[in-house]
Protein backbone atom coordinates (compact mmCIF):
# COMPACT_ATOMS: atom_id res chain seq x y z
CA UNK A 1 0.00 0.00 0.00
CA UNK A 2 1.81 3.19 -1.47
CA UNK A 3 -0.63 5.24 1.60
CA UNK A 4 -3.87 7.06 2.49
CA UNK A 5 -5.06 10.08 1.64
CA UNK A 6 -7.62 11.70 3.56
CA UNK A 7 -9.38 14.59 4.68
CA UNK A 8 -7.09 17.81 7.03
CA UNK A 9 -7.46 17.64 10.96
CA UNK A 10 -10.04 19.33 11.81
CA UNK A 11 -11.54 21.28 15.52
CA UNK A 12 -14.28 19.52 17.19
CA UNK A 13 -16.14 20.33 19.76
CA UNK A 14 -16.89 22.98 22.11
CA UNK A 15 -13.05 23.67 22.64
CA UNK A 16 -12.20 23.46 19.01
CA UNK A 17 -9.29 20.95 19.65
CA UNK A 18 -7.62 20.39 16.32
CA UNK A 19 -8.58 16.64 15.31
CA UNK A 20 -7.52 14.05 12.87
CA UNK A 21 -10.11 11.95 10.55
CA UNK A 22 -10.08 8.12 12.21
CA UNK A 23 -8.64 7.03 8.90
CA UNK A 24 -5.72 9.35 10.10
CA UNK A 25 -5.37 7.44 13.62
CA UNK A 26 -6.17 3.54 12.01
CA UNK A 27 -3.03 4.41 9.29
CA UNK A 28 -0.65 5.72 11.46
CA UNK A 29 -1.13 3.05 14.03
CA UNK A 30 -0.14 0.43 11.36
CA UNK A 31 2.81 2.99 9.69
CA UNK A 32 1.02 3.22 6.80
CA UNK A 33 2.18 6.64 5.19
CA UNK A 34 -0.91 9.94 5.26
CA UNK A 35 -1.43 12.54 2.69
CA UNK A 36 -4.18 15.40 3.76
CA UNK A 37 -4.09 17.82 1.02
CA UNK A 38 -6.56 20.40 1.05
CA UNK A 39 -7.77 20.52 -2.39
CA UNK A 40 -6.99 17.74 -4.99
CA UNK A 41 -7.17 20.28 -7.61
CA UNK A 42 -4.16 21.40 -9.73
CA UNK A 43 -2.96 17.95 -9.53
CA UNK A 44 -2.35 18.23 -6.36
CA UNK A 45 -1.60 14.31 -5.66
CA UNK A 46 -0.41 13.49 -8.86
CA UNK A 47 3.13 12.07 -8.02
CA UNK A 48 1.59 9.92 -5.74
CA UNK A 49 -0.34 8.44 -8.17
CA UNK A 50 2.16 6.85 -10.02
CA UNK A 51 2.53 3.22 -10.72
CA UNK A 52 -0.53 2.53 -8.48
CA UNK A 53 -2.57 -0.95 -9.79
CA UNK A 54 -6.12 0.52 -7.88
CA UNK A 55 -7.17 3.33 -5.64
CA UNK A 56 -9.76 2.14 -2.84
CA UNK A 57 -12.15 5.44 -2.35
CA UNK A 58 -15.07 4.81 1.11
CA UNK A 59 -16.58 8.29 1.91
CA UNK A 60 -13.56 10.66 1.27
CA UNK A 61 -16.49 13.11 0.47
CA UNK A 62 -15.15 14.93 -2.07
CA UNK A 63 -15.27 15.06 -6.32
CA UNK A 64 -12.32 13.08 -7.61
CA UNK A 65 -10.59 14.89 -10.35
CA UNK A 66 -10.31 13.20 -13.36
CA UNK A 67 -6.58 12.43 -13.43
CA UNK A 68 -7.03 10.64 -10.20
CA UNK A 69 -9.83 8.39 -12.12
CA UNK A 70 -8.03 7.70 -14.75
CA UNK A 71 -4.16 7.36 -12.98
CA UNK A 72 -4.41 4.04 -11.34
CA UNK A 73 -4.35 0.79 -13.95
CA UNK A 74 -7.43 -1.06 -12.47
CA UNK A 75 -9.44 2.45 -11.99
CA UNK A 76 -10.74 3.86 -8.65
CA UNK A 77 -12.93 1.49 -6.38
CA UNK A 78 -15.23 2.69 -4.28
CA UNK A 79 -17.74 1.13 -1.69
CA UNK A 80 -21.24 2.95 -1.24
CA UNK A 81 -23.66 2.37 1.71
CA UNK A 82 -26.49 1.37 -0.79
CA UNK A 83 -27.87 -1.10 -3.56
CA UNK A 84 -26.83 1.13 -6.48
CA UNK A 85 -28.90 2.46 -8.66
CA UNK A 86 -30.92 3.73 -5.39
CA UNK A 87 -29.74 6.34 -3.44
CA UNK A 88 -27.01 7.26 -5.10
CA UNK A 89 -25.27 10.59 -3.13
CA UNK A 90 -23.68 11.53 0.23
CA UNK A 91 -26.71 9.92 2.93
CA UNK A 92 -28.03 6.56 1.75
CA UNK A 93 -27.98 4.90 4.92
CA UNK A 94 -29.75 8.16 6.16
CA UNK A 95 -32.50 8.09 3.65
CA UNK A 96 -32.73 4.29 3.29
CA UNK A 97 -34.15 4.88 6.67
CA UNK A 98 -36.30 7.86 6.27
CA UNK A 99 -38.01 6.93 3.18
CA UNK A 100 -39.23 3.61 4.85
CA UNK A 101 -37.19 0.88 2.91
CA UNK A 102 -36.79 -2.47 4.02
CA UNK A 103 -33.62 -3.76 2.47
CA UNK A 104 -30.70 -1.61 1.64
CA UNK A 105 -27.28 -3.08 1.69
CA UNK A 106 -23.60 -2.49 0.08
CA UNK A 107 -22.14 -1.92 -3.53
CA UNK A 108 -18.92 -2.13 -4.70
CA UNK A 109 -18.32 0.00 -8.29
CA UNK A 110 -15.68 0.92 -10.36
CA UNK A 111 -15.83 5.29 -10.20
CA UNK A 112 -16.33 7.32 -13.42
CA UNK A 113 -17.29 11.19 -13.41
CA UNK A 114 -20.31 10.94 -12.65
CA UNK A 115 -22.00 10.94 -8.77
CA UNK A 116 -21.98 7.41 -7.93
CA UNK A 117 -22.62 6.51 -11.45
CA UNK A 118 -20.39 3.66 -12.07
CA UNK A 119 -20.03 -0.06 -13.38
CA UNK A 120 -20.94 -1.91 -10.46
CA UNK A 121 -18.63 -4.45 -9.38
CA UNK A 122 -20.20 -6.76 -6.19
CA UNK A 123 -23.10 -6.37 -4.04
CA UNK A 124 -24.50 -7.49 -0.70
CA UNK A 125 -27.85 -6.95 0.96
CA UNK A 126 -29.15 -5.74 4.21
CA UNK A 127 -32.44 -6.07 5.84
CA UNK A 128 -33.62 -2.98 7.84
CA UNK A 129 -34.78 -3.32 11.20
CA UNK A 130 -38.25 -1.74 12.24
CA UNK A 131 -37.06 0.95 14.41
CA UNK A 132 -33.12 0.72 13.43
CA UNK A 133 -31.65 3.79 13.49
CA UNK A 134 -28.83 5.17 10.59
CA UNK A 135 -26.15 4.94 13.48
CA UNK A 136 -27.07 1.20 13.94
CA UNK A 137 -27.15 0.52 10.49
CA UNK A 138 -24.16 2.14 9.97
CA UNK A 139 -22.63 -0.38 12.08
CA UNK A 140 -24.29 -3.16 10.42
CA UNK A 141 -22.78 -2.23 7.29
CA UNK A 142 -19.47 -1.07 7.59
CA UNK A 143 -17.88 -4.77 8.48
CA UNK A 144 -20.28 -6.23 5.45
CA UNK A 145 -18.64 -3.41 3.15
CA UNK A 146 -15.41 -4.19 4.49
CA UNK A 147 -15.38 -7.64 3.21
CA UNK A 148 -16.80 -7.05 0.20
CA UNK A 149 -14.01 -4.66 -0.49
CA UNK A 150 -11.15 -7.30 0.23
CA UNK A 151 -13.50 -9.92 -2.30
CA UNK A 152 -13.64 -6.86 -4.81
CA UNK A 153 -9.63 -6.55 -4.80
CA UNK A 154 -9.43 -9.96 -4.94
CA UNK A 155 -11.70 -10.41 -8.16
CA UNK A 156 -10.00 -7.38 -9.83
CA UNK A 157 -6.19 -8.68 -8.84
CA UNK A 158 -7.17 -12.17 -10.17
CA UNK A 159 -8.95 -9.98 -13.79
CA UNK A 160 -12.43 -11.68 -12.89
CA UNK A 161 -14.68 -9.01 -11.32
CA UNK A 162 -17.59 -8.36 -12.77
CA UNK A 163 -18.53 -5.06 -14.60
CA UNK A 164 -22.55 -4.35 -14.43
CA UNK A 165 -23.78 -1.02 -15.82
CA UNK A 166 -26.53 0.63 -13.40
CA UNK A 167 -30.05 1.02 -14.76
CA UNK A 168 -30.63 4.66 -15.28
CA UNK A 169 -34.63 4.14 -15.00
CA UNK A 170 -33.92 2.83 -11.12
CA UNK A 171 -31.98 5.38 -10.37
CA UNK A 172 -32.98 7.21 -6.65
CA UNK A 173 -30.89 10.16 -4.75
CA UNK A 174 -29.44 10.28 -1.24
CA UNK A 175 -28.96 14.17 -0.80
CA UNK A 176 -27.21 15.52 2.58
CA UNK A 177 -29.63 15.46 5.69
CA UNK A 178 -29.51 19.31 6.61
CA UNK A 179 -31.30 21.02 10.21
CA UNK A 180 -34.13 22.66 9.11
CA UNK A 181 -35.27 18.71 7.98
CA UNK A 182 -35.75 18.17 11.86
CA UNK A 183 -38.99 19.44 12.97
CA UNK A 184 -41.45 16.84 13.31
CA UNK A 185 -44.68 17.59 11.45
CA UNK A 186 -47.14 16.02 13.13
CA UNK A 187 -49.82 16.18 10.18
CA UNK A 188 -47.42 13.36 8.74
CA UNK A 189 -48.71 9.86 9.47
CA UNK A 190 -47.32 8.27 12.30
CA UNK A 191 -45.14 5.71 10.49
CA UNK A 192 -43.66 8.02 8.44
CA UNK A 193 -42.32 10.18 11.33
CA UNK A 194 -41.11 7.44 13.24
CA UNK A 195 -38.77 6.79 9.88
CA UNK A 196 -37.65 10.36 10.48
CA UNK A 197 -37.00 10.06 13.87
CA UNK A 198 -34.76 7.01 13.55
CA UNK A 199 -33.33 8.15 10.24
CA UNK A 200 -32.23 11.24 11.91
CA UNK A 201 -30.36 9.40 14.89
CA UNK A 202 -27.41 10.48 15.82
CA UNK A 203 -27.62 13.74 13.31
CA UNK A 204 -29.78 16.30 13.02
CA UNK A 205 -31.81 14.83 15.57
CA UNK A 206 -35.66 15.13 14.81
CA UNK A 207 -37.12 17.81 17.39
CA UNK A 208 -40.48 19.42 18.38
CA UNK A 209 -41.06 21.78 21.06
CA UNK A 210 -42.36 20.92 24.47
CA UNK A 211 -43.10 23.32 27.51
CA UNK A 212 -41.64 26.06 24.86
CA UNK A 213 -38.24 24.42 24.96
CA UNK A 214 -37.01 22.45 21.83
CA UNK A 215 -37.18 19.27 22.49
CA UNK A 216 -34.71 16.43 20.95
CA UNK A 217 -36.67 12.87 20.15
CA UNK A 218 -33.64 10.26 19.21
CA UNK A 219 -36.37 7.13 19.25
CA UNK A 220 -39.74 6.98 18.30
CA UNK A 221 -42.32 4.10 17.22
CA UNK A 222 -45.51 4.11 16.11
CA UNK A 223 -48.33 3.61 18.51
CA UNK A 224 -52.45 2.86 18.16
CA UNK A 225 -55.34 4.90 17.04
CA UNK A 226 -56.26 8.16 18.36
CA UNK A 227 -59.28 10.68 17.80
CA UNK A 228 -57.14 13.57 19.18
CA UNK A 229 -55.97 16.66 16.91
CA UNK A 230 -52.87 15.82 15.18
CA UNK A 231 -50.16 17.49 17.72
CA UNK A 232 -51.74 16.71 20.59
CA UNK A 233 -49.48 14.48 23.55
CA UNK A 234 -50.02 12.82 26.31
CA UNK A 235 -48.32 11.15 28.83
CA UNK A 236 -48.43 7.59 28.93
CA UNK A 237 -47.71 4.36 30.62
CA UNK A 238 -45.49 4.00 27.46
CA UNK A 239 -43.80 7.58 26.91
CA UNK A 240 -45.24 10.78 25.61
CA UNK A 241 -47.69 10.03 22.56
CA UNK A 242 -48.30 12.53 20.39
CA UNK A 243 -51.83 12.03 17.65
CA UNK A 244 -50.45 12.43 13.95
CA UNK A 245 -52.36 13.29 10.51
CA UNK A 246 -53.50 9.65 9.94
CA UNK A 247 -55.32 9.04 13.17
CA UNK A 248 -52.47 6.94 15.02
CA UNK A 249 -50.04 8.04 18.12
CA UNK A 250 -46.37 8.49 17.77
CA UNK A 251 -44.85 7.40 21.13
CA UNK A 252 -41.74 9.10 21.23
CA UNK A 253 -39.64 6.89 23.60
CA UNK A 254 -36.07 8.21 23.85
CA UNK A 255 -35.72 12.50 23.90
CA UNK A 256 -34.01 15.33 25.51
CA UNK A 257 -35.08 18.27 26.61
CA UNK A 258 -33.79 21.10 26.12
CA UNK A 259 -30.80 21.98 29.24
CA UNK A 260 -31.53 18.41 30.73
CA UNK A 261 -30.10 15.02 30.08
CA UNK A 262 -31.45 12.30 27.07
CA UNK A 263 -33.59 10.13 28.87
CA UNK A 264 -36.69 7.31 28.27
CA UNK A 265 -39.34 9.60 27.64
CA UNK A 266 -41.33 7.47 30.19
CA UNK A 267 -38.91 8.24 32.74
CA UNK A 268 -38.71 11.89 31.52
CA UNK A 269 -42.94 12.16 32.19
CA UNK A 270 -42.18 10.98 36.41
CA UNK A 271 -43.56 14.17 38.29
CA UNK A 272 -44.14 15.63 34.97
CA UNK A 273 -47.84 15.64 33.83
CA UNK A 274 -48.16 15.62 29.89
CA UNK A 275 -51.60 16.29 29.43
CA UNK A 276 -53.51 17.82 25.86
CA UNK A 277 -50.15 19.72 25.25
CA UNK A 278 -50.38 20.37 21.34
CA UNK A 279 -46.51 20.16 19.95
Amino acid sequence: MKGVVTQPDKPVGRKQVLTPPPVKVTALAHALPVYQPETLKGRAIEGLLTGLDAVVVVAYGRILPRYVLEAPKCGCINVHGSLLPKLRGAAPIQRSIINGDRCTGVTTMYMDAGMDTGDMILTKALEIGEYETSEELYERLAPIGADLLVETLRLVEAGNAPRMSQNEALATYAPPLDKAEAPLDFTKPAAALSKQVCGQNPWPVAETMLFEKRLKVYGARKGGPTTDAPGTANGTPEGIAVACGDGALLILTDIQLEGGKRMPSCVFLNGRPVKELIL
